[in-house]
């Protein structure tokens, strides 16, 4: 009789972690999904500030067109993009057509003047800056959930529930190279 209420004990107690275990998996993805939509929050707002900023540089930098034409492509493959791998290839090419942008909008300083263009290019500006942190936040949770689901023995429940390790918001290998300066 005692080995059967050892027995009980043990069983509720092996339940009671699982349970635990499971909801404390279910946070942590949870807190990833909102994390990626914080993220995609901050994206919508740059998306839809793009246009804005292209027709103001076409107005001044007529002779720009390929890099109007690189800016106006990256924002439509953002547009486009399916899955979150594209998605963040996409984002990457948009904020690389966006500092061509910048760079070729200092040899322009009637653009560089212009207070519209001020003031675009100071949203855009602390959008990245948000962006930026915002896709910190989202890599950290990532990386909790990721470690949660891999340790053991919460991999035991992970694969049995069905948890699958996400994706890091990475950065395109071409902003990881030196910045080239040349006088």
């Amino acid at each position: 009789m005692l080995l059967l209420i050892g027995a009980g004990v043990l069983f509720l107690g092996i339940l009671g972690w699982a349970i635990a275990l499971y909801n404390r998996l279910i946070s942590l993805r949870n807190m990833v999904q909102n994390s990626w939509a914080q993220i995609d929050v901050q994206l919508k707002r740059r998306f839809d500030l793009v246009p804005n900023l292209v027709a103001t540089v076409k107005g001044y930098a007529t002779h720009e067109q390929q890099v109007l034409e690189n800016v106006t492509q990256a924002r439509s493959l953002v547009a486009g993009a399916q899955t979150f791998e594209q998605r963040q290839q996409a984002e990457n090419m948009l904020t690389g057509a966006l500092k061509s942008l910048f760079a070729v909008a200092e040899a322009y300083p009637q653009l560089q003047a212009s207070a519209n263009f001020a003031q675009l290019q100071s949203e855009l500006s602390e959008l990245e800056a948000k962006i930026a942190f915002a896709r910190q936040f989202y890599n950290d949770t990532t990386m909790k959930y990721n470690t949660a689901i891999q340790t053991f023995p919460n991999n035991l429940i992970a694969g049995i529930a069905g948890f699958v390790a996400i994706f890091y918001f990475e950065v395109d290998y071409r902003e990881r190279e030196a910045v080239q300066v040349r006088f």
